[in-house]
């Protein structure tokens, strides 16, 4: 008798060990399966968004003035947004827009040309039925202190696409002095150029 309980007390012992092993085995199998899943997944993610890009322009003060602050632009799955956070301007609303060239060497930010209008339409308010340029941002509030910021969001703009309609690289940011009406021929007569900045990669 005392043979027999020593032999199923052995058993017992090697079935118990053996199921440790094997949940060790298995939870050491459970985690590397986690982690290739993660790393699979992270580089479907660069594949699915690969129209994704950044660039952040400096945007450097223009006609005497102390108008300084950055403009990012973003782009993701067709969609580009600009954000952009300007300080040293006067109290007000000022008109924001892109010009036909990232020059920006002239001290009035001239050098940039004319509003970017590649699908050769009036002037207007964004979206105007009666037509408007693809630089024809808009316009934003300056606070008391100088501070600026304007969010615009489309899919009428791409970065690096190689649309000559919609592609804005080697255009430029400009910000003037006054505001836009949306309506005086060919700038909205919003005054001088206080601020520009070149979108290049």
């Amino acid at each position: 008798m005392k043979k027999i309980s020593l032999i199923l007390l052995s058993a017992l012992m090697i079935l118990t060990i053996s199921c440790k092993k094997d949940k060790k085995e298995s939870d050491v199998t459970d985690e590397t399966t986690v982690e290739t899943t993660t790393g699979d997944s992270s580089n479907k993610s660069e594949t699915t968004n690969s129209d994704s890009k950044k660039i952040t322009v400096k945007l450097e003060s223009k006609s005497a003035s102390s108008v300084t602050g950055n403009a990012i632009f973003k782009q993701e799955s067709g969609v580009v947004t600009m954000i952009a956070v300007l300080g040293g301007l006067s109290e007000g609303p000022h008109a924001i827009h892109l010009h036909e060239s990232s020059d920006c060497s002239s001290a009035d930010g001239t050098s940039t040309g004319g509003h970017w209008n590649p699908t050769a339409e009036a002037h207007g308010k964004w979206g105007a039925a009666k037509g408007f340029h693809k630089g024809d941002i808009g316009n934003f509030i300056a606070d008391a202190n100088g501070n600026g910021t304007i969010t615009f969001i489309t899919s009428e703009w791409c970065i690096g696409c190689g649309d000559p309609k919609k592609d804005i690289l080697g255009k430029a940011v400009i910000v003037h002095q006054g505001v836009d009406d949306f309506t005086s021929q060919p700038t909205g007569d919003a005054g001088g150029r206080v601020s520009c900045g070149g979108i290049i990669e």
